[in-house]
């Protein structure tokens, strides 16, 4: 594609205008690298044409009913805190933040909702409008859980993931098709930066400033979103600088781990210290919050909700945009609003 016919795609990509079947991964904004990683539909029906969506009935209702699934199988976010205990909507401490200020988002919009870590209850998710993976880590489904989330998906079902969510179920083609394609490749200290919407036609973008400050890790994708409509991304230029680490390089990288780890704020990986601006998965364009249907259902996903604030009312510059915009892709991909358009 020459650099004319690239910009002019670009421009479309960004303003909204593109078919889902327009959007190959070939060209798109996230850099030559992906041109060599091949163009998987995941054998199933997904973008932005709604002919993907499965409209089937759904039992009466006169409330909206989300689960919040939590699970870490390794790494665990702060935000999270302590482990849950097994079964349906355990106790919560002061540490789990995260699940607290979701739920208190649900009670808030007058929404039934139900929260847990245990596989065992992820058998049947038929009664809910909403599943929500909030930073869930690693391999958290067994086979009978992955059964039901696909086929709750094709009979309509709606699906959030959020931030390290993208870190989960690695060997699972079908789970990375849900998110775009797309998948966590590693991120750098936690900094502050610049939100930026690109489509503010959305139910989760309509309400937003055009660009607003935030503070994230700012996840590094590989393979890049596909398929999908984009709604924010961040602008890298606003980064602030991260801050320095003393010790030698060794030392850092044996704390570190290995590339894709959750890494602490504190640690500037010593490996890839060229991709900060301008990262071989993704060029200039970083994609933070996108949606598509999906195999009859419809997912909205963000790679942002690292801090822990994030999840709190008026907790740090940006929050309450950021719950603005997860209260609004919940809603529509559960049929409360619009979806995707």
């Amino acid at each position: 594609m020459g650099k004319s016919a690239f910009s002019a795609a670009l421009a479309l990509l960004l303003a909204g205008t593109l078919t889902g079947q327009a959007m190959a991964q070939t060209g798109n904004p996230g850099g030559p690298i992906n041109d060599n990683l091949g163009e998987m539909d995941y054998g199933v029906c997904r973008g932005l044409d709604p002919k993907c969506y499965h409209d089937w009935p759904r039992a009466p209702t006169t409330t909206y009913r989300i689960l919040i699934y939590s699970r870490t199988g390794a790494s665990r976010h702060a935000n999270l805190g302590h482990v849950l205990p097994a079964g349906l909507n355990p106790p919560l401490g002061p540490d789990n933040v995260a699940q607290a200020g979701m739920i208190r988002m649900a009670h808030e919009q007058g929404w039934n909702v139900d929260w847990t870590e245990d596989v065992t209850q992820m058998a049947s998710l038929n009664g809910y409008n909403a599943v929500i993976f909030l930073s869930t880590s690693r391999e958290i489904l067994d086979d009978t859980a992955k059964t039901a989330l696909r086929q709750y998906m094709r009979a309509g079902g709606g699906f959030v993931a959020i931030h390290n969510a993208f870190g989960t179920n690695y060997t699972w083609p079908y789970y990375e098709g849900m998110l775009g394609g797309a998948n966590f490749y590693d991120h750098l200290p936690a900094r502050e930066g610049d939100v930026v919407i690109v489509d503010d036609k959305d139910a989760s973008t309509k309400t937003l400033p055009k660009r607003f400050h935030y503070r994230d890790e700012w996840y590094n994708l590989v393979p890049f979103p596909t398929h999908v409509r984009f709604l924010a991304t961040t602008d890298e230029k606003s980064w602030a600088t991260p801050p320095k680490v003393g010790g030698d390089a060794k030392s850092i990288a044996a704390t570190m781990g290995e590339p894709g780890a959750i890494l602490p704020d504190y640690i500037v990986h010593p490996r890839y210290p060229s991709v900060v601006g301008h990262h071989p998965g993704h060029g200039d364009f970083h994609p933070v919050a996108w949606c598509q249907y999906y195999d009859g259902g419809k997912v909205w996903a963000t790679t942002l909700g690292h801090d822990t604030r994030a999840f709190q009312p008026h907790g740090m510059p940006g929050a309450d945009e950021f719950q603005a915009m997860v209260i609004g892709g919940i809603k529509s991909v559960m049929g409360a609003a619009p979806f995707c358009r």
